[in-house]
Parts: structure tokens; C-alpha cells; sequence
């Protein structure tokens, strides 16, 4: 370990009389190409104010620099393990650097979570999974209210769920959200434009999308809200479905939003698959069709394929567009077992996850699909408790 930082960082008034000490280390924390590195600043600060502190990566030496704690390091591989070390400068030069760090291994966000859902009572739960592993969910903290039929979306680093109901049948429009990488119970984000449930949530990097649903006047909603996901605020309308629908599923990519079954106002089931362009706000347009016609079905992504699953009637069908075009579904596969509605969904760009459900009872079952590849499901793990009509997120899915 070198005594000073690189140059660049050396004062031409460098005195080692006068430097600080050294930062003590804390902890590294991994995230997609980068660190979060932090540390503790000297008591001993020498003959002048620290003016900034900088971290050292082991291999690289990748650098960075920060005015306080935590010093965030970007550019690093994934899949590499660092340690890092941080040191401290004033006006006369650098301190030594600080021990070395744990071990932070970057990598690409793969965190799916599930949040709300019906099991008599209406549960409050979140789960969350490593998608690219199979295995158990495990608790990560609590909704601000139990509640149903709610929309989910997410952002790389923010879920989000909007709507639902609560038991007594009292109709919600708050929006909630969580910090994706940190466990901890969700946040007050702001409403949607009506009290509704059963509406359909997705979204791209920065704006997430809720359409359709039920109010409690019963009537059938066309409306689609729109969100900006890393600032709180109430929802803006964003434009109208081809026709009102409740309980539609939803997926799409970085560019499109598919919104697809559901009841219209008729009462009936539909197949009808409908889409938008994120970034521009304005009415839908159809795109095709469903094998089936269903609603309370669920949809995940990867970049290019939409996959919607499961459903009421009851359904096992599994069914998929490529996003990019319009046209008709076609059959995927099937899932482990038929469930009636309520499925919730998740996904990265390689694998969709579909957990709970009812048939009769409400299950706690999670099963998987390779998105690219169509075929049955695959038995992945189990729910902290069974449960159905919740809503699922990731911080990897396929509009990001």
C-alpha cells in the first residue's frame, strides 16, 4: 500500500507536519459498476481544513473523490472482487491511507419484491428474491397499509406500488415506495388521480405508469396516471386505454407499455392488448390480442418480450408478444398449476418470476420462466405466506 495518493492529489505546499490523519475505513457497499465507500473523518485534521477525501480501489486502482462520506466509485467491473482504502488532504498534502475495506463484489440489480396481496386478511407483506437464484423469499418490510389489488412498478432503485383496497372495502389512490436495495417498510409517495383498485403498473428507467381499475362508484376506469419514480408527488394523468378495463396486466419495455386483459365495462373478460409510448403522454392504441381472454392476470419483461400469465377464468396460460410490434400473443406455456387470479409478477432481462395466487385457496408458490425461451414453469421457492391480488416489482426488469 502506497504512503500518498496518486498524483494529482500532492500539494505544492505539501508539509507532512501539517497533514491530517487518516480517515478510519468503513464499510463498502457494491452496487452495478460502482461502490459505496464509507469512512470516518480524522480528529486530527492538521495545519488546515480537509478539503476533500479520496478512495483507492485494490485491483485497478481506480480512483475517486468525495467533500464527505460515503465516496461513491464508479467504473468498476462486475463480477471483480475490491477493497478499498480512502485518505484525507488539506492545503499542505495528503494523509496515509486509511486500512483497507471489506471485500464488495459489483453487480448487476437483480432484487424482485412482492408487496400486498388477499389471504383473509388483507396482508401488508412485502418478500423479496434474488431472481437469478432459486430459494425461499424473505420478509422485507411492511406497505403503509394491507391492502389488494394494487399496481406495481419500479425503477433500479425505487418499487413502487399505487391503489388498492383495504379490508371493508375502503378504495385507496395512494402511492407508496421502497428503497429496492435496502430492506425497511414502504414510504408515502403521494396519490393517483381517483380511489381505484385493480389497476395495471410498469414502467422504464424514470417514469412508471398505472392503468385502468375499478372506483368506488363501480364504474370501469380508462384512465392511465403517470409518475416521474424518483420524485415524490401526486400522479398526473397521462392519457386513456382503448376502453375502460379493470384488472388488466401490464409489462413493457425501455420505450412501449403494454397493458393487456382485464373486465371491460360490459362485465366480460377481454383479450384485447393495448400500448403506449412511455415517454410521451397521450391515449393508447391497440396491439393485438390474448390466446384467452382473462383479467387479475400478470405480465413481466425482458427488454424485447412481454410475457402475461395466469388469470380468471381460471388459467395456467402463459403468453407472450414481442413488445416492439403489434400482433397477437402466442402461447408460451403453462404454469405449475392453475390459478384462477391474482398472480404477481417479476422479472430481470432474462427471467420472469410469478409468485402466489388463488385457486380456492391462495397460495404461496413461486415458479420461473427463461423469458427468451418458451416453456413451462420451473418451481423457484415459496412466499413468507401465501397470498394473492399483490403486486410484484424488480430493480432489473426489462424497461430498464
Amino acid at each position: 500500500m502506497p504512503l500518498r495518493p496518486p498524483a494529482g492529489f500532492i500539494s505544492a505546499f505539501y508539509d507532512p507536519l501539517n497533514n491530517p490523519n487518516a480517515p478510519t475505513i468503513g464499510a463498502a457497499t457494491a452496487g452495478d459498476v460502482s461502490a459505496s465507500v464509507a469512512f470516518t473523518a480524522p480528529t486530527n485534521v492538521g495545519g488546515s481544513a480537509i478539503s476533500a477525501y479520496g478512495a483507492l480501489s485494490t485491483p485497478e486502482g481506480i480512483t475517486a473523490s468525495a467533500a464527505s462520506s460515503p465516496i461513491s466509485v464508479t467504473g468498476l467491473t462486475n463480477g471483480t472482487s475490491y477493497t478499498f482504502a480512502v485518505w484525507a488532504i488539506n492545503t499542505y498534502g495528503p494523509s496515509a491511507f486509511s486500512a483497507s475495506s471489506n471485500s464488495a463484489t459489483p453487480a448487476v440489480p437483480d432484487r424482485g419484491l412482492f408487496g400486498g396481496g388477499s389471504s383473509d386478511p388483507t396482508k401488508n407483506i412485502i418478500d423479496y428474491i434474488t431472481i437469478s437464484t432459486t430459494g425461499n423469499a424473505t420478509d422485507f418490510g411492511d406497505l403503509i397499509t394491507a391492502t389488494q389489488q394494487t399496481g406495481a412498478c419500479a425503477s433500479s432503485t425505487r418499487g413502487v406500488w399505487a391503489a388498492g383496497v383495504v379490508t371493508g372495502l375502503t378504495f385507496l389512490n395512494v402511492i407508496q415506495y421502497v428503497t429496492i436495495a435496502s430492506t425497511g417498510n414502504s414510504t408515502d409517495f403521494g396519490d393517483l388521480t381517483a380511489r381505484v383498485i385493480a389497476v395495471g403498473g410498469c414502467s422504464n428507467s424514470t417514469r412508471g405508469l398505472f392503468a385502468g381499475g375499478f372506483t368506488e362508484a363501480l364504474a370501469y376506469v380508462n384512465t392511465i396516471d403517470y409518475i416521474t419514480i424518483a420524485s415524490t408527488g401526486n400522479a398526473t394523468n397521462f392519457g386513456n386505454l382503448v376502453a375502460p378495463k379493470r384488472a388488466p396486466g401490464a409489462a413493457g419495455s425501455s420505450t412501449r407499455a403494454l397493458f393487456a386483459g382485464g373486465i371491460d365495462n360490459t362485465g366480460s373478460e377481454s383479450s384485447s392488448i393495448v400500448y403506449v409510448t412511455i415517454a410521451s403522454t397521450g391515449n393508447a392504441t391497440s396491439f393485438g390480442n390474448l390466446t384467452t381472454a382473462r383479467y387479475l392476470l400478470c405480465g413481466v419483461s425482458s427488454s424485447t418480450r412481454a410475457v402475461f400469465s395466469a388469470g380468471n377464468p381460471q388459467a395456467n396460460t402463459i403468453d407472450f408478444v414481442t413488445i416492439a410490434s403489434t400482433g397477437n400473443a402466442t402461447n408460451f406455456g403453462n404454469l405449475l398449476t392453475i390459478s384462477s387470479e391474482g398472480i404477481m409478477g417479476t422479472s430481470n432481462k432474462i427471467r420472469g418470476v410469478f409468485a402466489g395466487g388463488a385457486d380456492g385457496p391462495s397460495q404461496n408458490v413461486i415458479q420461473y420462466i427463461t423469458i427468451a425461451s418458451a416453456g413451462n414453469a420451473t418451481d423457484f421457492g415459496d412466499l413468507t405466506a401465501a397470498r394473492s391480488t399483490g403486486a410484484g416489482c424488480s430493480d432489473c426488469h426489462g424497461g430498464l
